[in-house]
């Protein structure tokens, strides 16, 4: 019993090195209280979103546009949420799926630093969604289920 626990942990996805740009629970810095720790790593969610945002497409979602033309890449970010991420660049650098990540990150830096810590993926993923009071609004959830079934899959997958 005591090996297949050390096992289960060794081959979790958070045993995994984390990114320097990761929240401090994907670098496995304590900030959430355990009861409240991260059930999905920073990765898992980039993950997720990028699927449910693009369809999962080839190119990663370099090429997705959405909303009329008004979103663009793997996040479909729109210019007023490339905006407000104070990310130096370009909007059409958010075709790029290394800095439309840090155009997320630091959104949510700005709009919801401790659900990022906490990597609570429902908050992370409906203010993405709705933007800054995006938790508040009902018409992101069905987002947020879509991500969550993502997720879900995403570990079926892997295991």
């Amino acid at each position: 019993m005591l090996l297949l626990a050390i096992l289960l942990d060794v081959l979790s996805p958070a045993s995994s090195p984390a990114r320097a740009d990761a929240p401090p629970a994907a670098r496995g810095t304590p900030s959430a209280p355990p009861e409240k720790a991260a059930r999905w790593s920073i990765e898992e969610i980039f993950g997720a979103l990028r699927v449910v945002e693009t369809g999962g497409s080839k190119s990663g979602g370099r090429q997705s546009t959405g909303d009329g033309g008004r979103a663009i890449g793997p996040f479909q970010i729109h210019r007023d949420y490339w905006v407000d991420s104070k990310v130096p660049g370009r909007f059409e650098d958010c075709r790029d799926l290394e800095y439309a990540r840090k155009v997320v990150l630091a959104y949510w830096r700005r709009y919801c630093p401790k659900a990022l810590d906490a990597l609570d993926a429902e908050t992370l993923a409906r203010i993405h969604n709705g933007g800054p009071a995006g938790l508040q609004k009902d018409s992101t959830k069905a987002f947020w289920r879509k991500v969550e079934r993502e997720l879900v899959d995403r570990r079926r997958r892997s295991a």
